[in-house]
């Protein structure tokens, strides 16, 4: 498939129906607003504008501002670059939100990715999480690479492990002589949305003393071989500036770009 029919069928299959949503989230459609939101500790909110924001877009804003404000909720607007307004990047900067680093929408079909063999270095091995105690290995290794929050990750993880099992499966790489008692070397996640034949991919953050010695490209093809065996046929990434080339490399195809606005009352 070309890049365009990709990111067709990515936009009719995952973003007008919300099929990428936090499993346990509440979810609502507000007019032409897509939002969701969990009001536990450390909650937070989510917004995407699919159909755009009609004739008055900086009023539809305002009225997501006052929503979260009004629960006391930070919240995350996820913009793509052809999202309409054309501006709505620069409206969201106006109206108090912060824009975060842009990455690259990478889609692909997961036969391209199971042409590559899958290769480790003799001294690492990988394996699907089942022990809870590893869940925190993760996050001390993604809060190190990203600053992303130690007991969020782990909570999360932890969490979406317990309550939706057959929507989630995180996988490590670890040296094989240390084995649990080591440090997770690399870790990635595959969320699979069920009826809409896309896995979305996260994670992947690795040491940067074990980095190009093909632990991301090892552990990107293993979560393929899951999702074909479990009948998914495209791949979705958000992918930084430093996984997108491996990502293009293996076969997938970068179809536009993504850029998180967030708000914090």
């Amino acid at each position: 498939m070309t890049p365009d029919e990709l990111l067709a069928v990515f936009h009719r299959r995952i973003r007008l129906p919300d099929a990428d949503a936090i499993p346990g989230w509440k979810q609502e459609l507000d007019g032409l607003v897509h939002r969701s939101y969990d009001e536990g500790p450390g909650g937070s909110g989510f917004i995407e504008t699919p159909r755009g924001l009609g004739d008055d877009p900086d009023a539809v804003i305002a009225a997501q501002v006052e929503f979260f404000r009004g629960k006391g909720l930070p919240f995350e607007w996820k913009t793509y670059a052809y999202d309409e307004p054309a501006d709505l990047g620069d409206r969201l900067l106006r109206h108090g939100f912060v824009a975060d680093d842009r990455e690259t929408l990478i889609l692909g079909e997961v036969d391209r990715i199971l042409e590559r063999p899958l290769a480790l270095p003799s001294k690492v091995v990988m394996r699907d999480v089942e022990d809870p105690a590893d869940f925190h290995r993760i996050a001390v290794l993604t809060d190190s690479l990203w600053h992303s929050g130690l007991q969020r990750i782990e909570e999360q993880l932890s969490a979406e492990s317990r309550m939706f099992p057959d929507r989630l499966t995180v996988t490590l790489v670890e040296e094989a002589l240390k084995g649990p008692e080591g440090p997770a070397l690399t870790a990635a996640w595959i969320r699979f949305h069920p009826g809409t034949g896309f896995a979305s991919l996260w994670g992947g953050g690795t040491l940067p003393e074990w980095r190009r010695k093909g632990l991301y490209s090892a552990i990107l093809v293993h979560r393929a071989r899951i999702a074909k065996d479990r009948g998914y046929e495209f791949l979705r990434v958000d992918a930084s500036e430093d996984s997108r080339p491996i990502l293009q490399k293996l076969g997938l195809h970068a179809v536009t770009t993504t850029t998180p606005y967030t708000f914090k009352p």
